[in-house]
């Protein structure tokens, strides 16, 4: 399967989401000690990667594409491949 060609603002949220997910691993520090970044500087950090998830949303969002996009394992079933063998039973009571 090939992957479908990403746009310009696409490859630029990925490299900057990406550049900023390398600043926080190489700046992380044990448990107990006190991290080299501010507390301000983290909070923008949450910040800008918060705005770059949503926009990527929208853009999947404009393009038709799925709206929750998330990793799955190779062996994990597909939604919609999901078969019920036997029908639910109503609740009692309800």
């Amino acid at each position: 399967m090939s992957e479908p060609k990403l746009s310009t603002e696409e490859r630029i949220l990925q490299a900057v989401k990406m550049t900023l997910a390398s600043v926080i691993k190489d700046t992380a520090t044990p448990h107990g000690m006190r991290h080299p970044l501010s507390d301000s500087t983290i909070e923008d950090l949450r910040q800008c990667l918060a705005l770059i998830s949503a926009r990527e949303r929208e853009l999947a969002q404009e393009a038709g594409g799925v709206k929750e996009a998330r990793p799955r394992y190779v062996d994990e079933p597909a939604k919609e491949s999901v078969v019920r063998l036997h029908p639910r039973k109503p609740t009692e009571g309800k």
